[in-house]
């Protein structure tokens, strides 16, 4: 009987109760939201990258060596000689090396330049390796593996032909037309940014910039006998994009290139990062020492773990902030919800009278009050909850071709609970002001006493 006379005083007061129900409604979306997020992209993160125990680059900062290596944002300051990567391979405790080339792009996705190797060794989540969904690694120069997303969005095909661009940038008349590339595979998705790039053979990396120097195409340069450097690729940011679809028939001439194995000499590629794995993890440490002590050319090595605490790190005040301000907007709409309760009460006065002349005593009203805002605050939940999980459940596939995150539907795991109890807690505890100046009324209204 306490629930139906609370939900026919609230539908009595359905307006008011209307504007309560969405403010609560907005700031428990918001509260979980920008936590389910944090925790998603904390996780996806996390498994961007398993079973690699070192990442090698040019000496500099730590967190620009993880994020242009692994996450592929930013850009190489300065390169890693070939003979350093030879050097390094013939280390005793180095198992195996995936060597790693960036600079060029293809609208607007990266391109990654590498050895067979990277799709032997790769491992992402639970050490789970890359798995082709169509066709399979590059066998010749001019082949190219595509990334789930990149597929999707793009809608490539194994035999599909593609034009990469000179940099990063989204557009760019800086074009390797005369050296087409042909979809040899297309990647299963990984919710990782292995699904947002394309990847080539280092030697095709050489082949398509023999005639540049500088970022500029000079076709004389290779009738002369040289071969331009790779040189330094993570300079190439400022060219970027590629045009249109129209792309993909603009063979270009190519020759009899598209025949020729991978494995050319690559004595001249430069590298941009090196992933190591070693024999024993716990040398980890004596081979990252002695790589930042390497004399011939200034390295430095970090640890992919560390390298993340130390983003989380930097990343924690800006955490703390989302999170006070969304703690903000709830307390907001709690003490906006008590204050228009504490208005209705001298509005419910002749509700009050007619519930006591039919001998509802004051403990009666006081639990009807309480009652009223955990119905809103429970209806308020539940809605917010519901859109939350139907939003993520329908834009992931945006979000994923967009960004390269998986989140998670499951709104309500790991500590995600907590905050929903919290927030039914706090709207509890503030519903016993407007109960009490119920109950009290009551007590003071001449009428018996009945519980």
């Amino acid at each position: 009987m306490r629930l139906l006379l609370a939900r026919k005083s609230l539908w009595n007061r359905r307006w008011t109760a209307l504007l309560t129900l969405l403010s609560l409604m907005v700031s428990i979306m918001l509260v979980l939201g920008i936590n389910h997020v944090r925790t998603q992209v904390k996780d996806s993160f996390n498994n961007t990258l398993s079973g690699t125990d070192l990442i090698v680059g040019a000496r500099g900062g730590s967190l620009n060596l993880l994020l242009y290596s692994v996450f592929h944002i930013g850009t190489a300051t300065h390169n890693i000689r070939w003979n350093t990567y030879e050097e390094l391979a013939k280390h005793s405790e180095v198992a195996w090396l995936i060597p790693i080339a960036l600079g060029d792009s293809h609208k607007g996705f990266r391109v990654v330049a590498t050895s067979p190797d990277f799709f032997a060794h790769y491992a992402y989540g639970q050490r789970q390796t890359l798995a082709f969904k169509e066709g399979a690694i590059f066998s010749s120069v001019f082949d190219v593996v595509v990334g789930s997303a990149v597929a999707k969005k793009l809608g490539y095909q194994p035999g599909d032909s593609l034009v990469l661009a000179h940099g990063l940038g989204e557009v760019t008349i800086a074009k390797h037309r005369d050296a087409p590339f042909v979809v040899s595979g297309i990647l299963a998705p990984t919710g990782t940014p292995v699904d947002n790039s394309l990847y080539i053979s280092l030697a095709g990396m050489q082949a398509i910039h023999r005639d540049w120097q500088s970022g500029v195409h000079i076709p004389a340069v290779s009738s002369h006998g040289h071969h331009g450097d790779h040189g330094d690729h993570g300079d190439h940011g400022d060219h970027g994009d590629h045009g249109d679809h129209g792309d993909h028939g603009d063979h270009g001439d190519h020759g009899d290139h598209g025949d020729e194995p991978v494995g050319e000499n690559l004595h001249a590629q430069s590298l941009s990062a090196i992933l190591v794995g070693l024999k024993s993890r716990s040398a980890t440490f004596t081979v990252q020492r002695q790589v930042n002590q390497y004399k011939a050319e200034p390295l430095q090595a970090i640890v992919p773990g560390l390298a993340l605490a130390e983003l989380w790190q930097l990343m924690r005040n800006v955490e703390l902030a989302l999170h006070a301000i969304a703690l903000l907007v709830v307390a907001t709409s709690l003490l906006g919800m008590m204050t228009s309760l504490l208005t209705a009460m001298n509005e419910r006065q002749r509700e009050f009278a007619i519930l006591r002349s039919l001998g509802a005593g004051p403990l009666y009203l006081f639990l009807l009050v309480v009652m009223e805002v955990m119905l809103l605050s429970l209806l308020a939940s539940g809605i917010a909850v519901a859109l939350l999980s139907g939003g993520l459940w329908v834009f992931q596939p945006w979000i994923m071709a967009e960004w390269g995150l998986h989140l998670s539907a499951n709104i309500l795991s790991g500590e995600q609970w907590r905050y929903l109890l919290s927030v039914l807690l706090a709207a509890a505890l503030l519903s016993l002001w407007p109960a009490f100046i119920a109950c009290r009324r009551a007590l003071h209204d001449g009428l018996s006493m009945r519980i």
